[in-house]
């Protein structure tokens, strides 16, 4: 198992804010708005440096996205920011009409995201919104693991043309990934090559899938884990090539089980290659207040959860 080390922790917020910066810096076409959610989503710098370049649209989350689609008319970048909750389920239908089916290149960005929002509960929490967003025709889905994968790919973002949808978090996570890294879209990303079984992680989860694959090793399992940071387009090259190579795979996913990242990989086995597999996800249910690691082991979606499915599904292969 390949060693992954850290000597900082941060939220992946943070390398939101980071990435939107540079991504100003670079091309002045960038533009932001956001949903009285600016300490939130770590805008403050952009707007300290570009403020003839941000929108405070306020608590009127429909409406910023309305303008962001308008904003691209006129050859603008929009970013928009407030919780991944009243980015997608709330503003679903003007998502769908002004930007997706209209083709609009508004960059759709998402904080505290999943069950890890925490103590702010179910009613603020998101478990449904990769299935949302992905189910659009022409979104572009993302949903990077550490704060440098996040800042990357902000900046990657500004430069495609088209709807994305970036989802990040709240709580502090360790930064694993190299600071200069180069963000493709679309292409997943291998964190350690096995024979055994693969572990198809997305977000959060692909640190915890590294723990897993540590203890694994220890166990005398050979573990792949692949960090699908794209959710759509799906690297489905990268899929059928590890799946093919190990046999099993388990995907782990801060996301209702139903709809996520797992129903995409499901997808593209049945189609081209049966294989066995198991999820590490929310069961199909509300989340809850708590905190951030409460909620991640009560929910199973930490690394000792991703143990058990690997064991479970290298059962069945066998």
């Amino acid at each position: 198992m390949k060693k992954y080390t850290y000597t900082d922790k941060k939220d992946t917020r943070s390398g939101f804010g980071a990435g939107l910066l540079e991504a100003g810096r670079r091309n002045d076409q960038v533009v932001a708005l956001c949903a009285d959610l600016v300490g939130s989503l770590k805008m403050q710098d952009f707007i300290n440096e570009f403020p003839e370049r941000f929108f405070q649209t306020g608590i009127a989350e429909a409406n910023m996205i309305g303008i962001a689609a308008g904003l691209t008319i006129g050859g603008k970048i929009p970013f928009t920011g407030t919780f991944a909750n009243f980015s997608t389920g709330r503003v679903y239908d003007q998502i769908r009409q002004s930007v997706a089916y209209s083709d609009k290149n508004v960059k759709i960005c998402a904080s505290h995201a999943g069950l890890t929002l925490g103590e702010d509960g179910a009613t603020h929490q998101i478990l449904e919104d990769i299935g949302l967003m992905k189910m659009l025709p022409g979104m572009t889905v993302i949903n990077p693991c550490d704060y440098n994968q996040t800042k990357a790919a902000t900046i990657a973002i500004a430069e495609y043309e088209g709807p994305v949808y970036l989802r990040f978090g709240r709580p502090v996570m360790p930064i694993f990934t190299d600071a200069d890294q180069k963000f493709e879209i679309g292409k997943a990303w291998m964190v350690n090559e096995g024979k055994d079984v693969t572990i198809f992680a997305t977000g959060h989860l692909v640190w915890e899938a590294i723990q897993a694959g540590e203890k694994l090793a220890e166990m005398g399992i050979d573990a792949e884990i692949i960090n699908i940071h794209t959710i759509k387009p799906l690297d489905v090259d990268a899929v059928l090539k590890s799946a093919a190579k190990t046999g099993c795979v388990v995907t782990a996913e801060e996301h209702n089980r139903l709809g996520g990242l797992g129903d995409s990989i499901a997808q593209v086995l049945a189609t081209h290659n049966p294989t066995p597999q198991e999820y590490v996800a929310v069961n199909d249910s509300f989340g809850e207040s708590g905190t951030p690691a409460e909620l991640m082991a009560k929910y199973g979606l930490d690394a000792e959860h991703i143990i058990k499915a690997v064991e479970k599904v290298m059962a069945r292969k066998k």
